[in-house]
């Protein structure tokens, strides 16, 4: 099924973790309106604009698979309001994701998710009808994820 042009809920619902586990992983009718939104006022402007294939790493978690991932207990992958994005090869960076979603697209949080200072290991963002705008950067304090305003 399309949620959008260039993506499917197969994309969005995968996940290996869940497999093995065998979790079903599909959205009930508010979550996949969720997801619709995101996809059409954030990943397509994305992919529109760089005119390339983009990779999402993690989309939609049904709550046990989240709590399987050790996920956010309010993570808003599991309202399917949220996506992460890693696009690992080509000459779109996740930078250039992070940087063109920050200075151009309408968002709830968008994080730049550990890496370096040049350049995260994925990106993390989020739509939902209370965007805030909220721009973060994650990093590892021994075990312990924190954030920081970017």
């Amino acid at each position: 099924m399309q949620v959008s042009k260039h993506l499917t809920l197969e994309e969005l619902t995968h996940s290996d973790t869940a497999i093995k586990l065998g979790i079903v992983n599909q959205p009930n009718q508010l979550q996949l309106a969720n997801l619709k939104k995101l996809a059409n006022e954030v990943f397509e402007p994305v992919r529109e604009h760089f005119k390339v294939p983009i990779t999402i790493s993690s989309g939609f978690r049904i709550m046990n698979l989240n709590q399987a991932v050790k996920g956010s207990i309010t993570s808003q992958h599991c309202s399917g309001e949220a996506i992460d994005i890693d696009m690992k090869s080509g000459k779109v960076t996740n930078k250039m994701i992070f940087d063109y979603i920050k200075d151009n697209l309408k968002f709830d949080q968008l994080i730049f998710e550990f890496g370096t200072k040049d350049n995260p290991d994925w990106v993390h963002v989020s739509y939902s009808n209370k965007n805030r705008g909220q721009v973060l950067r994650a990093k590892k304090v021994g075990e312990k994820s924190i954030y920081e305003k970017y």
